[in-house]
């Protein structure tokens, strides 16, 4: 580039000239001026404000070099900056009568470059502006429609079920509707109707019923459709046939109208609000204050001013309706629902005979059993579903409304107990199930000392996921064929069968115990099928999203949990296959083999067990398989519904092999999640507690050529010791003939569940259900006696050789269990601090039972009271000390992967992240759990409990062991 130096005569002009020797010009304070948009330079003398000089710049007839002032700092940079070597006496002004020869002078490249480099700049910084400008537009349509899902769900509904009754009275027919819809449609204006003779009532009587108060306080129309849908759920959800336990309708019917009540009450509040101006002054500031508000709506719907918003939402707060109140209304509701709801079969039947018209619920009491296995203990009040209810239920689930699906933008940071997570909908950062104690806790504590739970929590629910279409539309073609694979329930039912015409009382026994098994498989996946039917409808939802986030929140013992109930990463194979990350990133190197690694593991059968390298040859073997998993999952060989996760595997199969076809296989983009996994977890977290060299080295807290695998080794004991039992005489040991019909049935799988469990304090009941429920999947045993008694023997095994390996992990257990027996002898709940400042109160007090009378029946509603439960309290202190461990663990790692700049979701003690990120969270996640168990924690608790209650004596520490906890740093199987 080349400037142009060129001027223009002044009426003053004259030349000046300089001599070689460098003699004073006349004093000017002249500036040369550069101007970068024409690419002139100008000479300005002082005593013209206005007037620039063109410079023109003659050639010398012979170079001259004029050395630079050394004490001239301008001269200098003339010199060293832009070697213009030129005599001053070269300079002259141009008169007016002379032309301006123009000469030109090639720029340094530094000029260019600056130039160049601005241009650059400010381009960057304009579509910066634009980018940041989209994205923000973008953030608020996405806002303004999550402040819609949250505010209008069910008035969506209520207008969707009003032009369904609209189409219907113009077509004098019913539309052609899914089997729920059509139902909903038919109790829809009859309990509309009922609820709202029921407020013209209630408004008019002298004396007004308890619930009198809280059913005006929505529209009749959407009170009928949130009692319809709940009620429906509920019997979804239960494994009850078809029944529903009047306690537990009531209070979930009055907790959703609550909560609706509050959001509808706070929108009509502010709809109502424009009205006239008037002179007065008082009414004018009344007015004001009106406008304001109206503005502070209309920002809510347009996503502008909505931190005021919600500041006067918390202001216009209601108090809470408290149980009773909630009770006494659902039962009303659930009283005029019986009363309303209708059903009949299909229109089959001869033309002259009458229609069978039944209701669809029915009140009355049965016999209900508290747990499983055991007696008969209280007839409870239900609502019983007629059959013809179920019928095609669980096929049309998906028409079911859910109004609150995962949120569209980040959740709120949480700065409190009620300060965070959804936009508008109550959010708690901890789930108290009612606990007072608990709740106090939380709202007295202070928020610095909760920063790190509060920044945890906001860490996870940044995390954007997506639905994963290809394993979606897999699963909707399985789905679609009646299911029965890949995880998924069979959408038919067994049959139940007839009636023996024998008379034989063995056969009659057995076919009663035939029918009675029937119907239980027939309920269990009925249950199944609404289950995965709500979670197919979310995604099915969400699938078209760009993403979508889960705001998270805490249980009592400081775990995080997604608060979004159907589609999660918490749940099932199901959900983890259909969801992935919404941001994609590269495989490289380390991605590539970690992805390869990750889909061994999912495909498990015992290839998890084996060495890094002996995974990577299992997927290297199966290649073929891979790809033709992927390319055709439905209709090709299908190996990937032989893994253990199928759909997740799928999920890998595809990925893996989008890489191994590209000619660049670590430049691919990849959305899944590879999860790393601790090893028995609950183990891991007792043998760093008790520093124990042969527990830690049992579940792989130390190097390893391969994993150390805790289940089968308690397989192994567990054989032997049914093996030594089976050899023995039937008639003087009873277990011979249980050891010998279980002892080729033991493996890893049947004892898995009891073996993780048994840290978090599994009863010898609890590892009964474990074994028996995987006895049953076997299905050698079909006496149902038998299978009680095989499962009976198999747990005290179980736990028996349990005890043998973990002794300093059961020291412990029961140092914590001896602590809590003596606070809760002094009737006082166990308290403590989480490393990372949670407190955590247990919940277990005595119940009282407090009877109130509904309109229905007389319901006992449990509440706390002040004495603690010692029992209860003493056996569950272990289990919730370690979770409340493995929670911060969890939440450490989850900090420090959001510094890293790492995507992060936790399952508890499965962690997750890109393929390209393993390497580094696993260095993280390993400083993280030497870093907690290098705090004094034990003693730290046992202090806390002597500073709280000085008058008690506390046993001593229990014995430890000399374990280095930095040989977890170089453990790879520690969490894989």
């Amino acid at each position: 580039m080349a400037s142009t130096a060129s001027f223009s005569p002044s009426p003053q002009a004259q030349t000046y000239t300089c001599s070689s020797r460098w003699s004073k010009p006349p004093k000017l304070n002249h500036k040369f001026l550069f101007s970068s948009t024409s690419n002139s330079l100008f000479f300005k003398p002082s005593h013209s404000s206005s007037t620039h000089f063109p410079l023109s710049l003659k050639p010398p007839p012979e170079p001259v070099h004029i050395p630079p002032l050394r004490d001239s700092i301008q001269d200098n940079i003339v010199e060293n900056s832009m070697n213009f070597q030129i005599p001053m006496s070269e300079f002259h002004l141009i008169t007016p009568q002379e032309s301006a020869p123009r000469i030109f002078i090639q720029d340094p490249p530094w000029i260019a470059s600056l130039f160049l480099k601005g241009i650059y700049k400010r381009a960057n910084q304009e579509l910066k502006l634009e980018s940041k400008e989209i994205e923000r537009r973008n953030y608020n349509l996405l806002r303004r429609r999550q402040i819609k899902a949250e505010t209008e769900a069910w008035e969506r509904m209520v207008d969707e079920y009003k032009d369904l009754e609209k189409v219907m009275r113009e077509k004098k027919l019913a539309p052609n509707l899914p089997y729920v819809k059509a139902l909903f449609l038919g109790w829809f204006e009859p309990l509309r109707e009922a609820i709202a003779r029921e407020q013209k009532t209630q408004q008019t009587k002298k004396h007004k019923a308890a619930f009198a108060p809280h059913i005006d306080l929505l529209p009749a129309d959407k009170m009928a459709l949130i009692v319809m849908h709940k009620m429906m759920g509920l019997v979804m959800v239960g494994n009850q046939d078809g029944c529903v336990q009047v306690v537990q309708a009531a209070v979930h019917i009055g907790m959703a109208l609550e909560q609706e009540v509050r959001i509808h009450s706070f929108l009509e509040k502010t709809k109502n609000l424009q009205k006239k101006k008037t002179g007065v002054a008082d009414e004018d500031g009344l007015s004001k204050e009106k406008e304001i508000l109206r503005k502070r709506v209309n920002g809510l719907i347009r996503r502008k001013r909505l931190n005021e918003v919600q500041k006067l939402l918390i202001k216009e707060e209601m108090k809470p309706w408290g149980r009773d109140k909630q009770a006494k209304l659902g039962s009303r509701l659930i009283e005029l629902l019986t009363e309303t709801a209708y059903v009949q079969p299909p229109l089959s039947q001869l033309a002259d005979s009458p229609p069978d018209v039944r209701p669809a619920f029915r009140h009355r009491f049965k016999a209900v059993a508290k747990s499983p296995g055991q007696k008969i203990v209280k007839n409870y009040g239900v609502i019983e579903c007629d059959p013809l209810v179920l019928t095609g239920l669980d096929k049309t689930a998906k028409h079911m409304l859910i109004p609150y699906v995962p949120m569209l933008v980040p959740p709120k940071r949480w700065k409190g107990y009620d300060k965070g997570g959804h936009l508008f909908l109550p959010s708690y950062v901890m789930r108290t199930h009612g606990s007072r104690k608990q709740v106090d806790a939380m709202r007295n504590i202070s928020r610095n000392q909760m920063q790190k739970v509060f920044e945890a929590l906001d860490m996870l629910g940044s995390t954007k996921w997506r639905v994963n279409k290809k394993v979606l539309s897999v699963v909707e073609s399985i789905w679609a064929r009646g299911g029965n694979i890949a995880g998924l329930v069979n959408r038919e039912d067994v049959p139940v069968p007839d009636k023996s015409p024998s008379e034989d009382l063995k056969e009659i026994q057995e076919w009663k115990w035939s029918v009675r098994k029937a119907k239980k498989i027939n309920q269990e996946r009925h249950s199944q099928r609404c289950d995965t039917e709500l979670k197919l409808s979310v995604a099915r939802k969400m699938k078209d999203e760009e993403g979508f986030y889960y705001p998270h929140n805490l249980d009592f013992r400081g775990r995080a949990y997604p608060m979004h109930p159907h589609l999660n990463h918490l749940s099932s194979d199901l959900c983890r296959g259909v969801l992935e990350f919404a941001e994609g990133r590269p495989l490289g190197k380390s991605g590539l083999r970690w992805l390869k690694i990750h889909l061994a593991n999912l495909y498990a059968g015992g290839v998890e067990k084996l060495s890094y390298e002996g995974r990577l040859a299992f997927v290297d073997n199966h290649i073929d398989d891979i790809f033709d998993s992927a390319t055709n999952p439905v209709n090709g060989n299908r190996w990937w519904l032989t893994a253990e996760d199928p759909l997740q595997c799928l999920a890998a199969c595809i990925n893996l092999s989008e890489a191994l076809n590209s000619p660049s296989p670590h430049t691919v983009i990849s959305h899944l999640p590879i999860h790393q996994d601790g090893s028995c977890n609950g183990l891991q977290h007792y043998a760093a507690l008790g520093r124990d060299t042969l527990e830690a080295a049992a579940v792989n807290l130390v190097d390893g050529d391969k994993p150390a695998d805790v289940y089968s080794e308690i397989a192994a004991r567990v054989h032997e010791i049914m093996k030594r039992d089976s050899n023995k005489d039937p008639t003087t040991s009873p277990n011979a003939l249980l050891a010998r019909i279980l002892v080729n049935q033991i493996d890893r799988k049947l004892v898995k569940q009891t073996v993780m469990t048994s840290v978090y304090g599994v009863t010898y009941v609890g590892a009964r259900e474990q074994i028996k429920r995987r006895l049953e999947e076997k299905g050698l045993i079909t006496d149902d006696r038998l299978l009680f008694t095989a499962a009976c023997y198999a747990a005290k095994v179980t736990l028996a050789a349990l005890g043998e390996i973990f002794q300093a992990a059961r020291g412990i257990m029961s140092w914590l269990g001896d602590c809590a027996k003596v606070i809760a002898s002094e009737n006082q709940p166990v308290r403590w601090t989480t490393p990372l400042g949670l407190p955590v109160v247990q919940p277990y007090c005595k119940s009282e039972r407090h009877l109130i009378r509904t309109s229905l029946q007389v319901l006992a509603l449990q509440r706390e009271s002040n004495s603690v439960d010692i029992r209860k309290q003493r056996t569950a202190f272990p289990p919730n000390f370690v979770h409340s461990l493995d929670g911060s663990h969890m939440m450490m790692t989850a900090l420090a992967c959001r510094d890293a700049g790492l995507r992060f979701a936790g399952v508890h003690d499965s962690f997750w992240t890109h393929p390209c990120d393993v390497d580094q969270m696993n260095e993280i996640l390993r400083e993280k759990f030497v870093e907690l168990y290098s705090m004094p924690i034990l003693e730290s608790l046992l202090e806390s409990f002597q500073a709280s209650y000085p008058a008690l004596t506390f046993p001593p520490l229990p014995e430890r062991g000399d374990f280095d906890l930095l040989q977890v740093l170089e453990s790879p199987y520690f969490f894989n």
